[in-house]
C-alpha cells in the first residue's frame, strides 16, 4: 500500500485525505482519498485492496461511463446519486461484477459476488456459484 502512495505522489496525484500509515505496530494505513492527476496514473488504473478511493470529475454521463470502464479491472463500482432512474440507467453500462448504488462494500452471502475483466470471472455466494463448481452431463438411455 505504501508503494501505491509513493507512486501516486510521484505521478502528481493529490491526496484529499490520508495517504499515510498510523504510527503504531503493524501495517495499517489511514483511509485515503486520491484525486488522480491523470486517468493514466496507477491510482486510477490499478486495484488497491485497502481503504483507498480514487476520484475523478466528469461533465456528462457518457464521460462518466467511459471513465468508470476505462480500466483493465472490474471487481466493484459505486454510483452515488439522488436520482434512482439515473442509477438504474447507468448500472447496466458499468463493467463491474458488482455495482452498488449509494453504498459500497456491502456483501450479502445470498447475492453472487465476483469481478469482470482482469478482476476475475465466476461468482461466489448465492446460487450462481454452484454453476462454477458443477460440470453438466447429459445422459440418454434406451432400455
Amino acid at each position: 500500500m505504501i508503494e501505491a502512495f509513493e507512486t501516486a505522489t510521484a505521478q502528481g496525484d493529490r491526496f484529499v485525505v490520508g495517504g499515510e500509515t498510523y504510527n503504531r505496530p503493524g501495517f495499517y494505513v489511514k483511509p485515503t482519498v486520491i484525486r488522480a492527476k491523470s486517468l493514466d496514473n496507477a491510482s486510477w488504473r490499478e486495484e488497491v485492496f485497502g481503504p483507498v478511493a480514487t476520484l475523478a470529475t466528469y461533465d456528462t454521463e457518457a464521460e462518466l461511463i467511459h471513465k468508470m470502464n476505462d480500466t483493465p479491472y472490474g471487481l466493484t463500482a459505486s454510483i452515488w446519486t439522488h436520482d434512482l432512474s439515473k442509477a438504474l440507467r447507468l448500472v447496466p453500462q458499468v463493467e463491474a461484477g458488482t455495482v452498488w448504488v449509494n453504498m459500497h462494500t456491502i456483501v450479502d452471502p445470498g447475492v453472487p459476488f465476483g469481478g469482470a475483466k482482469g478482476s476475475g470471472i465466476g461468482r461466489e455466494y448465492g446460487s450462481a456459484f454452484i454453476e462454477d463448481y458443477t460440470e453438466l452431463k447429459s445422459v440418454m438411455i434406451r432400455y
